[in-house]
């Protein structure tokens, strides 16, 4: 669990994350292996094993025939309470080159809710390019040359490396990205600290990594009750899948035995997920790590619920 000034409460009230009485809970990440940042498994024979140890020792059970040195895909959920800074995620090249060096960073947002007036920042207007959007952000105006739009809960943002975005207040998000945490930041609405003091930005990094020709960004909408997996984004680092039951419940839906892991969560509602020798419940904001090894799986959704799917590519 991460705290930052954006943060709220909605991952304890609405995810059930463990949360104190801090009202600036920003992040949990729920499958990670990233330097310090290790998830841990729960249960089982490797009960207390992290993921970069079973990465180790147990590659071709978690991973099948992918030949990754870390685990390629980091699963969050955020409580945006507050607008976040405009940002830009580099590429793996430019990664690579860095100090210390790191994966780029392309990612998909799941709208878990969202208030009626919340904002997202996704990808520069039409036309917007170094110049404009530099002498925006020295003027502090931004906002000015970003497309946004108000989005729905159930909807998908997909943001490659180079797009520049934001997440405006009042969003839960569920977020799946390349294991990376490369951040430039190009603006952060004129904040400062009880000292006066402005968070650090990258400006010219940014600008470095921005991707001019991408432009707006329009959201993909899940369609309720549709008894398949909907394929949401398909990219060259992941394939990410919704599959939504609508009031009804739905039953039976398989997946697996494809030599892939599969990372699940469950944003709202309830899941069963059953495989040859268990029964797994899930519960709002659970999450769970399938290694390329297990074979089939169903998966039975609750009404009013939905269940996210995401594979490595």
């Amino acid at each position: 669990m991460k705290q930052t000034l954006w943060g709220g409460r909605l991952l304890g009230e609405q995810l059930g994350k463990p949360i104190g009485d801090d009202a600036n809970y920003a992040e949990s990440w729920e499958v990670v292996d990233h330097g310090t940042d290790q998830s841990i498994v729960q249960s089982g024979c490797l009960a207390g094993k992290s993921l970069r140890e079973l990465l180790l020792n147990h590659r071709e059970w978690l991973m099948g025939d992918a030949e990754d040195d870390q685990f390629p895909l980091l699963l969050k959920y955020l409580d945006c309470n507050r607008v976040l800074s405009v940002q830009v995620h580099p590429s793996d090249d430019y990664g690579a080159k860095m100090t210390i060096p790191d994966r780029g960073k392309t990612e998909a947002w799941y709208i878990v809710a969202a208030k009626p007036d919340s904002v997202v920042y996704a990808g520069l207007k039409s036309g917007v390019g170094e110049t404009e959007l530099r002498n925006a952000i020295e003027q502090g105006t931004a906002d000015e040359v970003l497309h946004q739009f108000h989005p729905q809960p159930g909807s998908c943002v997909f943001i490659p490396a180079g797009t520049v975005h934001a997440l405006g207040a009042g969003l839960l998000v569920a977020e799946i990205q390349q294991s990376s945490d490369t951040t430039f930041r190009l603006f952060d609405w004129n904040r400062v600290d009880s000292k006066g003091n402005a968070r650090e930005l990258h400006i010219q990094a940014g600008i470095d990594v921005t991707d001019f020709g991408r432009g707006p960004v329009q959201p993909i909408q899940v369609k309720e009750g549709v008894h398949a997996w909907q394929t949401l984004v398909m990219c060259d680092k992941f394939v990410l899948r919704a599959f939504d039951s609508g009031p009804q419940p739905r039953l039976g839906e398989e997946f697996g035995d494809d030599d892939h892991f599969h990372i699940i969560t469950v944003p709202k509602g309830t899941a069963t997920l059953t495989t040859e020798n268990e029964e797994i419940q899930l519960s709002t904001g659970d999450s769970l790590l399938l290694p390329a090894a297990l074979g089939k799986v169903r998966i039975d959704l609750a009404a009013n619920s939905t269940a996210l799917k995401m594979i490595a590519v």
